[in-house]
């Protein structure tokens, strides 16, 4: 805009223009901004219409994604402004509670690993409870709530209670691991399934079946498998992985304390002390189409 002076000062032809110039550009602007926001508007009534008022109690069980606060969902965000109760979990970054309503109460439930801090069953209780008062009730929990998140529990309380119940989906953890790694969870040729499983078994539970992981072809997350490194890594060899495949191994993900690793299978527990990784953290294990053939070449030629 500041030739345009310039322009006016010379000539009456170029002041003509130099007005049909400004008046383009101005014109281009308006629309863009308009465009915004009626885009904006389309997006919140969106959002305000997928049921985030309730008359009556409610309960949504919100992922909190791996840490990042702005990784969550924009129904998430709403979820955390409406809410008149917050239930957090040990996992869920601090970050993202600030989101929430500032006068909300929240009640920290979290668990650490193999411990019982706050047991599910009181949790279920609590929940239920304020949503039976007619609170609008929030659930939060780290990564995705269907995935390791005991969300089966809380909503069979829920309407057992009569108690409305949703499920706002997060980023899970794997998701965000392959992210922060620039690597595909899958990869056309090469990688074709998508497992996530978990290398922590319940007391009692019966040991898992490995060989149903170790095929070409497989990625596999392992979550909460840090101090079962190890045999994770005994049980995928025994179970017929190559000791070479592919290994990364991140901690923390998506926060300041982020930590990355790189190694094979047959060096992952070792990897694992040495770099001193520790919960929460994700045991990203390949088994490539092409290291399989690799492998199927090298017993050939052996033999």
């Amino acid at each position: 805009m500041t030739d345009f002076p310039m322009v006016l000062q010379k000539n009456g032809r170029r002041v003509t223009l130099a007005r049909r110039l400004r008046g383009v550009v101005v014109a281009a602007f308006s629309r863009r901004a308009f465009r915004e926001r009626a885009g904006a508007k389309i997006l919140e009534a969106r959002v305000d219409g997928s049921q985030s008022h309730h008359k009556t109690g409610h309960i949504a069980l919100v992922g909190a994604g791996p840490g990042a606060r702005d990784l969550l969902t924009l129904r998430a965000v709403r979820r955390l402004q409406d809410a008149d109760v917050i239930f957090y979990d040990r996992l869920v970054d601090p970050d993202v509670l600030e989101i929430a309503r500032h006068d909300a109460m929240r009640v920290y439930v979290g668990k650490d690993l193999g411990t019982a801090a706050s047991s599910q069953a009181r949790i279920d209780r609590m929940i239920v409870t304020e949503a039976a008062r007619g609170k609008r009730v929030v659930r939060l929990k780290s990564g995705d709530p269907s995935i390791f998140g005991r969300a089966t529990e809380e909503i069979d309380a829920a309407r057992a209670a009569g108690i409305e119940i949703e499920i706002v989906p997060g980023i899970t953890a794997a998701s965000a691991a392959a992210a922060a790694a620039c690597q595909p969870l899958t990869e056309r040729g090469e990688t074709d399934t998508f497992v996530i499983t978990t290398g922590t078994c319940r007391p009692g539970d019966a040991a898992p079946d490995r060989s149903l992981l170790a095929r070409p072809g497989t990625t596999i997350a392992f979550y909460m498998s840090v101090e079962k490194a190890a045999q994770v890594q005994a049980e995928l060899i025994a179970a017929g992985a190559p000791a070479t495949c592919p290994v990364q191994i991140l901690a923390a993900v998506c926060t300041p304390r982020e930590k990355r690793a790189e190694t094979t299978l047959a060096h992952l527990a070792e990897t694992v002390r040495a770099e001193g990784i520790l919960n929460p953290a994700i045991l990203m294990v390949r088994y490539p189409k092409s290291l399989a053939q690799a492998v199927l070449r090298g017993a050939r030629v052996a033999a």
